[in-house]
């Protein structure tokens, strides 16, 4: 079994506060790791409010070839994702994994391609991310890592069926969303995916070899990355080694199935992930309510699309804010780091358009000049 070096102690960054009213619960954290630095590892939990101990869903993201990209990543971009899980009685955590967002150290994809050694070794190093993760967790009185589930997208789904290959006490099942792994060259018009299939192919045989858990596979029709024929391909490797897995061929989504597991996929992909659930009598019978937008007013002087926008904003996650001039132009960004930090996106989103943008909401609550004309 991989072993990793784990700091005794959780550090919480963010004061516990609730993620929505009355439901949820929300805590931003630094998971300690030493190969991260001395920031750790940043992630974010959602729960369920009530007392008591709710099963762990490890929530693992995909990677971004761009180091500026990787840089602004923050774990709020899985927020509707860990709210649909703690709905269905987890306490969801989302992890970024080394390099990514504000967790340390650098990632583990960078030499990850394209030979059966760093294939494996890249997944390896990825899944160790997640069981810093998991460790970290164990002696919360609100996390019980018995009956946990891990869930990754792309590189964190590939990075899952590591994990699922050796697996941590109380890991009870996996969700892998078009796992695997690329590399992207060039740019413009001669950007060409690189891999050697073969290889990965055989690395996903040598995960099955170990894996018992049981593990649910979703790759779409129109992903750019894994076509159908080599998803089946890396599914047929790993179930003949020994792997137990479903795989569903999910119809084609958006411009790219490769980002199905999203929050415009959820349609989709949540009956998908209902019933591989209730299949290995997981989560609550009872689902907690979706969390209502919060009750804010529009800009009076906003258009129709820019009240479609303000709708758009009202459900985003946090951290968020909403800029607006008292011409109607308007605009808003969420899933930051910091209320600040979107405040100032937001501000410099409108100010593209016109020069006299002032906040109007900032995460939940109006601004302190709310109808958008100067402070």
């Amino acid at each position: 079994m991989m072993r990793v070096s784990l700091l005794a102690f959780l550090i919480v960054t963010a004061a516990m506060q609730p993620a929505t009213a009355g439901e949820f619960y929300r805590e931003e954290l630094r998971i300690p790791m030493a190969a991260a630095g001395p920031g750790g590892l940043e992630a974010v939990l959602i729960r369920p409010a009530g007392n008591g101990r709710y099963p762990l869903a490890l929530i693992s993201h995909g990677t971004s070839r761009d180091a500026d990209a990787r840089r602004n990543m923050t774990p709020y971009g899985f927020y509707r994702h860990a709210i649909e899980f703690a709905r269905r009685g987890f306490a969801a955590l989302v992890v970024m994994r080394r390099g990514f967002g504000g967790s340390g150290g650098e990632y583990a994809d960078r030499n990850s391609c394209c030979d059966l050694g760093t294939y494996l070794r890249g997944a390896r190093t990825n899944a160790a991310d997640l069981r810093v993760a998991i460790a970290a967790m164990k002696n919360r009185a609100d996390v019980d890592t018995r009956g946990m589930i891990a869930i990754g997208a792309s590189t964190g789904g590939l990075a899952t069926v590591a994990l699922a290959s050796d697996p941590p006490p109380g890991l009870a099942a996996a969700i892998n969303f078009a796992g695997g792994l690329h590399r992207v060259t060039l740019t413009g018009k001669d950007a060409r995916n690189e891999r050697d299939e073969t290889s990965l192919v055989s690395a996903f045989r040598t995960f099955g070899k170990t894996s018992r858990i049981p593990m649910l596979w979703v790759y779409a029709e129109n992903d750019s990355f894994f076509r159908p024929d080599l998803a089946h391909r890396l599914f047929d490797a790993f179930t003949a080694a020994g792997g137990r897995a479903k795989l569903i061929d999910a119809p084609a989504f958006g411009t790219d199935g490769h980002f199905l597991f999203s929050n415009a996929g959820r349609s989709i992909w949540l009956p998908m992930v209902d019933d591989f659930l209730r299949a290995q009598n997981l989560g609550a019978r009872d689902l907690l309510a979706a969390p209502a937008p919060a009750s804010l007013a529009p800009p009076p002087r906003l258009s129709e699309k820019g009240r479609a926008g303000f709708e758009e904003y009202l459900a985003a996650a946090p951290h968020k804010a909403f800029a607006v001039s008292p011409s109607g132009a308007y605009g808003y960004f969420s899933g930051m780091r910091s209320a600040a930090e979107a405040l100032s996106a937001a501000l410099t989103g409108c100010a593209k358009h016109v020069p006299d943008c002032a906040p109007y909401a900032i995460d939940d609550q109006l601004s302190g000049k709310a109808d958008g004309g100067p402070l």
